[in-house]
Formats: C-alpha cells, sequence, structure tokens
C-alpha cells in the first residue's frame, strides 16, 4: 500500500515538472514593429505569445525610440519563461511610442515657446574621432527649447552604426554634421581591387591612397605597375572598379 503511494506522488510530481518546465520554455514571436504607449516596455509590447509575462517591464523610454539590445531582451524574456531564438540574428531591438505623433514643439525646436523643455538626442559618453556609434551611446535627454539643436536626429536608429567625425563630449546633442559613414580603409593600407563584368572578376592588390568609408572612391597605387586606379571601396581591406563598382557606389548611396 504504502509503495503504491509513493509511486503515485512521484507520477504526480513528475507531471508538475513536466508542466512546470513546458512553461517555462513558451516560443514567443517578435512583434514587426514593437511601440509602447507609457514609457514602460514590457514583454506583452515586445512579443506575440508572451501571455502572463506580458506586464513585465523590461527597459523606460524616454523619447520617441528606444534602442535595446537583442541580447538583453532574450535574457530577460528567458528569465520570465519565453523562448525568443532570435531566428533573424538580430544586434538591436527599436520601440517607438505609439501613441500621437511628436508636437511640433519637439520636432522643430526653434518654434518652442520661452521656458519650453523638448528632447533631443545625446551622448552618454565622450567618443573619440572614428568611434562607432552603439545603442548604449545614445540618450534622449530633456533640455531648454533654445538650447536645442535644429534638425537634430528624431531617430537614435539614423545614428547607430555611424563614426564619429570628431572628438564628442558627453551630455552634448547629437548632430548630423559630427557623423559619417565608418571608415573601412585607411591610406596606405594594402586593398584587394576586384573588376566584375558579367561573371568575370580580375583582382590585384595595391595600396591606398587616402582613407575611404564603404561607397566611396579611393585612389589605389598599383605597386607593379605604379599606375593609380579610381576604385570603390566595398569592406574592409576591398574595392571594386568597372560597371559593378558604379552600381555599389550607387546603392551604398
Amino acid at each position: 500500500m504504502m509503495a503504491r503511494l509513493i509511486r503515485r506522488l512521484s507520477l504526480g510530481m513528475c507531471l508538475a515538472f513536466a508542466a512546470s518546465a513546458a512553461l517555462a520554455t513558451a516560443p514567443v514571436t517578435l512583434r514587426d514593429n514593437p511601440v509602447d504607449d507609457d514609457g514602460q516596455v514590457t514583454l506583452g509590447e515586445l512579443f506575440e505569445g508572451a501571455g502572463a509575462a506580458s506586464d513585465i517591464v523590461i527597459a523606460r523610454r524616454a523619447g520617441p525610440t528606444v534602442v535595446l539590445d537583442a541580447g538583453m531582451v532574450q535574457s530577460r524574456a528567458h528569465q520570465a519563461g519565453l523562448v525568443w531564438s532570435n531566428p533573424r540574428g538580430l544586434r538591436r531591438v527599436v520601440v517607438r511610442q505609439g501613441s500621437a505623433a511628436p508636437s511640433a514643439a519637439s520636432a522643430t525646436p526653434a518654434a518652442a515657446r520661452p521656458g519650453e523643455t523638448v528632447e533631443v538626442l545625446t551622448w552618454t559618453r565622450s567618443l573619440a574621432a572614428g568611434d562607432i556609434i552603439r545603442p548604449e551611446d545614445l540618450a534622449w535627454t530633456e533640455v531648454q527649447a533654445h538650447r536645442a539643436p535644429v534638425g537634430g536626429p528624431a531617430d537614435a536608429e539614423e545614428v547607430i552604426g555611424l563614426s564619429a567625425r570628431r572628438a564628442l563630449r558627453s551630455g552634448t546633442p547629437v548632430l548630423g554634421r559630427d557623423l559619417a559613414q565608418p571608415q573601412v580603409i585607411a591610406r596606405n593600407d594594402m586593398v584587394q581591387v576586384a573588376y566584375v563584368d558579367q561573371g568575370l572578376t580580375l583582382t590585384i592588390t595595391g595600396r591606398a591612397t587616402r582613407d575611404a568609408a564603404i561607397g566611396e572612391p579611393v585612389p589605389i597605387l598599383n605597386l607593379q605597375s605604379g599606375r593609380t586606379i579610381e576604385a570603390i571601396a566595398t569592406a574592409p581591406g576591398q574595392a571594386m572598379v568597372g560597371p559593378a563598382a558604379r552600381t555599389f557606389r550607387a546603392q551604398s548611396r
């Protein structure tokens, strides 16, 4: 009798554990365009099928957008019993304001009334020239309207992945003129230049005579012939000439 009771208790515990495990590994799907209305980003606003975990807050949004690290989102979801495999290999998740669009005062700081404040994108750390902008380098900060730059970025996504043209100080507003496409070729780098046309590919190696970002022209000195080739930078240490180069440049713009 005692042995039968023990077996029943063991079976019940196994079933309960299995149900708990199934609950702890509920697969979810990231929403195509996550939005939130109150500044508190929840798992339900990020994922379809979040169920009981929908109201768990994992981040706060102070401006029109907040950029979240995809690894952090995945970890917080797992802690709440949700499984997101990140099938597209995202590095960041952008959550936008879901309510009405920003007011005219926010969009054009110069037109704001005296004493008003607006939110502008600012640097969270000081950057050196050439540093690549990461999501954690940016924050929305409330400033007096008369101190807000006109025409500043309206979305953090416009800035992430670019590089700093010059040294930038923490806490200062983000300005478009301070940013550039990241440099992939530096002067005196050895560069592989490819000529691609109708399935034919020829390559040579030369020395870059100036810096270049992706899609920018870069003169390459052929060390064997002494001639300089005008190529288009395509990747670190790589450039292209010929019809394919013109197409690549147009697309990169």
